[in-house]
């Protein structure tokens, strides 16, 4: 029943209308297709699933205005920045289970603002679990996606295909889900996004697959925390003000920085667990194209087992007998030929009191320390870029 009240500007308060399911099966020839201008609604208990005449272009539930330009999705047209109305606000999903039956996808939202999804379960996707498009503050918790049913190693894992959720959108939270099958777990194509506590176990990484994506170079203000990438990896184009902690990483995942336009700014990777194969010598941190403008980069205090540690910080110890002390840092720096700040402090264990010495070279992440004379001594250095 409307309540005669409008929450945002053109979107109906309809007083918290419950479309209970009832533990039911449906199985729907069609997409189920939200009005336009409703807010205030609980859909709940059930499950939906696709017919083998369902629209394969299509998803079980739609939340599209029959106006709206992004009645099918096209990741190359979206313009987040255009002002739209909100054609939808203050709906709840919680507790159902969309089986797509490889035909379409589960969910598709549109100009929103402050939708729920909880508790729910997407299976058998060929597009997307949950797409979202433009709007504000989707919240995904506590939910489960896979587009096949396994808990790992599946003989079928190079043919996985699809997305678990793809965000073309600002100021969404993704919290505790689980993605369990898809060939991308994450699409990230907005702004001031937040993931964590998500366990990623899709198609693997050596199979071509990708855990999160995070795209919208130079402007993706992104949080990462807490999240459980397994086997599968993380890419970030061109990060801007992105923030990546408290991970475990597992069978060789790790984060790669793709190149777009060469540019990183106000990157963090601090405080995750790496583990993996020594035998395959997988960096943490590994570089998919040139980089020529880099601010603010830190990436520090990750510890490593059986992978090759990177870092924007560098520490080493040069001792013995000798005028020249040589710290090779080109095995542990993340960018090439890059170091932006250096310190060191000389100890001679013999000969004169007081030695002339000085830094003599700097390149290709080697930094060379000579003295006036051979002496016994140590050297300890400490770079970063």
């Amino acid at each position: 029943m409307e309540s005669g009240v409008e929450l945002m500007p053109g979107v109906k308060d309809l007083g918290g209308v419950v479309i209970d399911l009832q533990g039911g099966n449906y199985t729907i020839t069609k997409p189920i297709i939200f009005p336009s201008g409703a807010g205030n609604v609980l859909v709940k208990e059930g499950t939906l699933r696709a017919s083998d005449s369902f629209p394969i272009d299509r998803y079980l539930i739609e939340l599209i205005a029959s106006t709206s330009i992004y009645k099918n999705h096209n990741s190359d047209t979206i313009n987040l920045q255009q002002t739209r109305e909100i054609d939808y606000e203050a709906i709840t999903f919680c507790d159902i289970l969309f089986d797509s039956r490889y035909r379409g996808g589960g969910i598709s939202i549109v100009d929103s603002a402050r939708i729920r999804i909880n508790n729910c379960f997407f299976l058998h996707f060929n597009t997307e679990g949950i797409l979202v498009q433009r709007g504000h503050e989707t919240y995904i918790s506590n939910c489960f996606l896979g587009q096949h049913s396994t808990v790992g190693g599946d003989k079928w894992e190079r043919e996985f295909s699809g997305t678990a959720i793809d965000i073309a959108s600002n100021d969404n939270a993704i919290t505790d889900v689980s993605i369990f099958s898809a060939s991308i777990g994450i699409v990230l194509r907005g702004q001031a996004n937040m993931i964590t506590g998500v366990h990623c176990y899709n198609k693997a990484t050596v199979f071509g697959g990708i855990g999160i994506l995070v795209k919208l170079p130079g402007y993706s203000q992104t949080r990462i925390d807490n999240c459980y990438m397994d086997y599968t990896s993380i890419v970030l184009e061109d990060p801007f003000q992105v923030h990546v902690t408290n991970g475990f990483f597992l069978g060789d995942a790790n984060i790669v920085l793709k190149s777009i336009s060469g540019q990183i700014y106000g990157l963090t990777i601090v405080d995750n667990m790496f583990s993996g194969d020594p035998n395959a010598n997988v960096e943490i941190v590994a570089l998919d194209g040139e980089f020529n403008n880099i601010d603010q980069v830190v990436i520090d205090r990750n510890n490593v087992n059986g992978m090759r540690l990177k870092s924007t910080v560098g520490k080493l110890t040069v001792e013995g007998t000798s005028s020249k002390w040589v710290a090779d840092f080109s095995n542990i720096m993340v960018f090439p030929n890059r170091i932006n700040n250096f310190h060191y402090s000389f100890f001679s264990q013999e000969g004169p009191k007081f030695l002339a010495h000085s830094v003599t070279d700097i390149s290709n992440n080697v930094v060379i320390v000579e003295s006036e004379k051979p002496v016994k001594g140590v050297v300890s250095f400490f770079v970063e870029q």
